[in-house]
């Protein structure tokens, strides 16, 4: 149930045990639990650079895919918050906005990465060798993107003032 920005989840439990005297009360009981709606991801300065990083994407997706000729489905660009790109099982691919503002050493690191696990949905040494294909300084690369993570906290929140 939705009031004035707040959800109100009610749960109705038949017995309960009471937390002070570790004694099982009979009746029917009900508690409720509210949780503050999320704010919205959609910023201005999102919306202001989203189309600029999908021409981005798309254009090192097309030039990496050269070499590896994988299919993909959908590429949606986000406004993560600690995730600089993803890829679901769906050969979906996802990428944050906010990669348009690393140099571009490390935009090609983020794409061809997501690119590669079109192939292996997973981080052994069968993907790090597709990645080293193309790639032979794949860890340096990410190294870097680690550090420059570090000195924003683990958060793609200070990479740019929103």
């Amino acid at each position: 149930t939705r009031f004035d920005g707040w959800f109100f989840f009610f749960f109705f439990e038949s017995d309960m045990a009471s937390p002070r005297t570790k004694t099982k009360k009979k009746g029917l009981f009900f508690s409720v639990r509210r949780r503050r709606r999320r704010t919205t991801s959609v910023t201005p300065h999102y919306l202001t650079h989203k189309e600029v990083a999908r021409e981005l994407v798309l254009a090192r997706l097309h030039f990496w895919n050269q070499y590896y000729g994988f299919r993909y489905n959908r590429v949606a660009i986000r406004n993560q918050k600690t995730c600089w790109g993803s890829c679901t099982s769906l050969k979906n691919l996802n990428f944050s906005y906010k990669l348009i503002f690393l140099p571009p050493h490390l935009q090609d690191y983020v794409v061809l990465h997501e690119l590669c696990h079109l192939k292996e949905l997973h981080h052994g040494q069968s993907f790090w060798d597709l990645m080293g294909q193309v790639m032979p300084d794949y860890e340096e690369r990410m190294r870097e993107l680690h550090s420059l993570e570090r000195s924003l906290n683990n958060s793609l929140r200070g990479l740019v003032i929103q």
